[in-house]
């Protein structure tokens, strides 16, 4: 089986980090292929971000007609219904997939994110996926994405009382951890906290292995439907279809 992880920013450090976190929670046989695309920001932390990352990612899918799943490693979930129009296979957004791990897990869940500005767009996906009611807060450490790996003691302290307050303020039994540049923290994490931690590279890699092991195709009628052909001018040139 092999996974394409894509990390929808262009910081290869951080790629490396998401690939070798989704190889560790992979199944052995499993193949994870991490990939940075060739156009988009350094970090994704805006909604200006957001939109600027997903043509790099649907170029990544388009050229990728080996991959037996995606996984995208952010976690606005940029250009989750895109990707999944344009792919025959599944495709996954760490938020989503995270998110759905942690209400199997206990009752409510608390995301523990970077920075305040990203907070509101966590909200908007929890109403989305349908998980609003099981979202009990949703807490910013105030670490910029690439700042996460610059010092990772501090961060991980950092992340560790953040969590820690809002599993005392939530009253929630869950952690989320809201970005693909923490996905080496859970297990330190959850045993000082004493809760399940959810990393969301490795929880969409894992929901990945079993849809493809059931063979399941995605829908692609109506709006999942590939994209009808038409003709993109200027930059977006090579993307019509």
């Amino acid at each position: 089986m092999r996974i394409t992880v894509i990390n929808p920013n262009t910081t290869e450090s951080m790629t490396e980090l998401i690939a070798e976190s989704a190889q560790a929670a992979a199944a052995p046989g499993t193949v994870i292929n991490g990939r940075t695309p060739s156009m988009g920001p350094a970090s994704i932390e805006s909604h200006y971000d957001e939109a600027l990352s997903v043509p790099g990612v649907l170029q990544v899918i388009a050229q990728d007609p080996a991959a037996d799943a995606f996984v995208l490693a952010c976690f606005g979930d940029p250009g989750l219904d895109a990707a999944r129009e344009l792919a025959t296979v599944p495709v996954l957004g760490i938020a989503e997939a995270a998110m759905k791990a942690a209400t199997l897990l206990g009752r409510s869940f608390s995301v523990v994110t970077t920075v305040g500005r990203t907070v509101g767009r966590a909200w908007d996906l929890t109403r989305i996926y349908g998980l609003e009611r099981q979202c009990a807060g949703i807490h910013a450490c105030e670490i910029p994405v690439l700042a996460l790996e610059q010092d990772p003691e501090h961060s991980y302290r950092t992340i560790l009382a953040s969590a820690a307050q809002a599993l005392e303020s939530d009253g929630s039994d869950v952690i989320v951890l809201g970005c693909a540049g923490m996905a080496d923290l859970p297990s330190r994490l959850a045993t000082k906290l004493g809760v399940p931690v959810i990393d969301g590279v490795a929880a969409a890699t894992v929901l990945a292995e079993g849809l493809v092991r059931l063979g399941i195709r995605p829908s692609d009628h109506d709006e999942l439907a590939p994209p009808p052909p038409k003709t993109y001018t200027g930059l977006l040139h090579d993307f019509g279809i």
